[in-house]
């Protein structure tokens, strides 16, 4: 990891060998942790809770950190991942479980299921590229947002728009889209609206951030198409 500060959970309880596969041991080996964490937590307007959920540590200790974070009064978001079906009935139970904790500790829940991305890579892919790849559009899901906020645009958002959007929201969805040429923003945002990440429609969301980035010709006109195509797709009440 290249994380400048870094916090070994529970050495007592585990004793540097890890949770096990076991969220029981995850969750109390973070408890054991808490002073540490909220240390660490200091100051924060904005903490990102990101995990693969369905093992031992990101099941059971992501929780306890987003709990310890929202009640420090930062804003607080889940960027998350369900395992994959490969993974085995048992992961995908502990995840379920997990979430549904996670979910009630945090303001936002954005959780990407690593099954819908076989639906965007190649079937010789290897599993270790795989893994890659979901550890990526966590990445993705979190410097969408921070992006936001941190990097000057035509138009800016400042950290009070955002939390005034993400406070309290519940689940979110995330989709990335891509293109080239002469259409390029309205079939980027259709992409985006119907991207393999997203496990249900944004029909009748409620607000909407949308990152638009592109090269120096991008045009108003084309920041406009992709708009539309959000509304359209989502309805015309969303912010």
């Amino acid at each position: 990891s290249e994380a400048t500060t870094k916090i070994r959970l529970g050495p007592k309880l585990t004793k540097g060998l890890g949770a096990g596969s076991n969220p029981e041991v995850g969750e109390k080996a973070a408890q054991e942790s808490e002073e540490q964490i909220k240390k660490a937590l200091e100051g924060a307007d904005m903490v990102f809770i990101t995990a693969g959920m369905g093992g031992g540590t990101g099941t059971g200790a992501a929780p306890v950190v987003a709990k310890l974070a929202k009640d420090s009064g930062a804003l607080t978001v889940g960027v998350v991942t369900r395992p994959f079906s490969f993974e085995g009935p048992r992961r995908a139970r502990y995840a379920a479980e997990g979430l549904e904790k996670l979910k009630s500790n945090v303001d936002t829940l954005i959780i990407v299921a690593n099954n819908r991305l076989l639906e965007m890579i190649d079937k010789k892919t290897p599993m270790m590229e795989a893994f890659k790849e979901a550890d990526n559009v966590l990445r993705q899901g979190v410097q969408g947002i921070s992006d936001l906020i941190v990097t000057p645009g035509y138009i800016n958002l400042d950290f009070a728009d955002i939390k005034t959007l993400m406070s309290n929201q519940g689940s979110a969805l995330m989709g990335v889209g891509a293109s080239t040429g002469e259409n390029r923003a309205t079939e980027a945002t259709k992409k985006a609206i119907s991207s393999p990440l997203l496990e249900v429609s944004i029909d009748g969301a409620q607000h909407v951030l949308m990152d638009i980035t592109g090269g120096k010709d991008l045009s108003m006109f084309e920041a406009q198409e992709a708009s539309d195509v959000i509304k359209q797709a989502a309805g015309t009440n969303v912010d």
